[in-house]
């Protein structure tokens, strides 16, 4: 009898640790509030002794011109009184005592008071010198401190705009920023690498999907081209058919939504006016069958992106233009044309009546108006999911609006 196999063994637990190793001594790092504390301090000190110096200074020169002597007595048989600053008692020689010391002491107050109003206005026009240096200096420092959030600024903005390969890569002292930028950067390769997987599963779906869809399509060609098949086989086998057709569809949505989400890497030069005249080709056969008009003039507008995306971008919009349309008399307007900077692709077209609430719901998958859902022959539901993702995808975007009297204005702008 054979013995019983073991059980395997347990795998052992990982030892990393995704917490930072604390420092021996916390309190000797440099922390932003540590920085800031010297900084600031050194200034305010700096600054006092500077104001303080001057103040000295101003002081000196204010009490060296206030004992400047007031009068002097000029010698000789007669004591003559005379002075440049105290015209009171200049030539005095018959003054009486008590008048001449009243102008003595009036004088003296006069020159005090010019001192310390002299010492004033200059001080204040120090203290405003100073405040001057002491904001510029500060702005300055500012600046250069807060230099590293305007990094983490910057490459989150990029990072918005799709491109997660960013990464901020913040060097200096280890600090409350740095800290930062390594979290950051940490949780950008955590989103990158949720996102291409994300993108691998939907492709790979796709990609694995399509072999069947593609086997069930022959099988049901070969069957409907044989004539002596019983009506009843032959109308299974087209509505069978047109299943198959409209799930290879939804396969294809799906895939190409997978592949415009992230940013376009390899650009070249596309012209729009060329992109939206091929889809005006593509669907102008269909839109003769239901009677509706495609019209509109088409100025060059060369953008750099995919060319394959950017068509499917215009046909798209010109085949919902189309099917979402009025029976009898209906038209579609495509334009293109440069304005400020921009591309613009412009397509509508006349229609049910669209309420402005329910403009937002047609941008989302598998969603049409009207809430509609399945059971429709006009699509999938991922055509202006696919647009808004291949706009994005191109640092673009596209605004929906409802035209008055029906039907819709589909814009694309796009960077040049």
């Amino acid at each position: 009898m054979a013995a019983t196999p073991a059980p395997p063994a347990a795998p052992p637990k990982p030892t990393w640790d995704p917490r930072r190793p604390e420092p021996p001594f916390p309190w000797l790092r440099p922390t932003i509030r540590i920085r800031l504390t010297l900084l600031y301090g050194g200034m305010f000190l700096i600054a006092g002794i500077m104001l303080l110096s001057i103040i000295y200074l101003l002081a000196a020169q204010a009490l060296n011109t206030g004992n400047e002597p007031l009068f002097k007595i000029v010698g000789g048989t007669a004591i003559k009184v005379t002075s440049t600053t105290c015209p009171a008692v200049d030539g005095g020689n018959n003054v009486p005592l008590d008048e001449f010391n009243n102008a003595i002491s009036h004088c003296i107050d006069q020159q005090r008071q010019a001192a310390l109003d002299n010492l004033l206005s200059r001080s204040l026009l120090a203290l405003l010198g100073l405040a001057i240096i002491a904001f510029a200096f500060g702005y300055a420092m500012a600046g250069r401190v807060l230099s590293p959030l305007g990094r983490i600024t910057r490459t989150a903005r990029a990072v918005a705009g799709s491109d997660l390969s960013r990464r901020i890569e913040l060097d200096g002292p280890d600090d409350e920023l740095k800290e930062l930028a390594d979290t950051f950067d940490d949780m950008l390769e955590r989103l990158q690498r949720a996102f291409t997987a994300q993108q691998r599963f939907v492709g790979n779906a796709s990609h694995e999907l399509r072999t069947p869809l593609a086997i069930n399509r022959t099988l049901l060609e070969v069957h409907l081209s044989d004539p002596g098949a019983p009506t009843e086989l032959q109308q299974l086998g087209k509505t069978l058919l047109a299943t198959n057709e409209r799930s290879e569809q939804l396969v294809e949505g799906l895939l190409l939504l997978a592949r415009s989400d992230n940013q376009i890497v390899e650009r070249k030069p596309v012209d729009l006016a060329e992109v939206a005249s091929q889809a005006v080709d593509q669907v102008h056969a269909e839109a003769e069958a239901k009677g509706v008009e495609i019209r509109g003039e088409r100025a060059a507008a060369v953008v750099q992106g995919n060319g394959v995306l950017l068509e499917r971008v215009a046909l798209n919009l010109v085949q919902n233009a189309v099917r979402y349309n009025v029976p009898e008399g209906g038209w579609v307007e495509v334009t293109t044309q440069v304005q400020h900077g921009h591309a613009l692709l412009v397509v509508s077209n006349t229609g049910p009546v669209v309420p402005a609430y329910e403009i937002d719901n047609l941008f989302e998958p598998f969603r049409r108006l009207r809430t509609e859902r399945t059971g429709s022959d006009k699509g999938v539901g991922l055509g202006l999911s696919i647009v808004r993702s291949v706009a994005r995808a191109h640092g673009g975007h596209i605004v929906a609006e409802p035209r008055e009297g029906g039907g819709l204005v589909m814009r694309v702008t796009l960077p040049i």
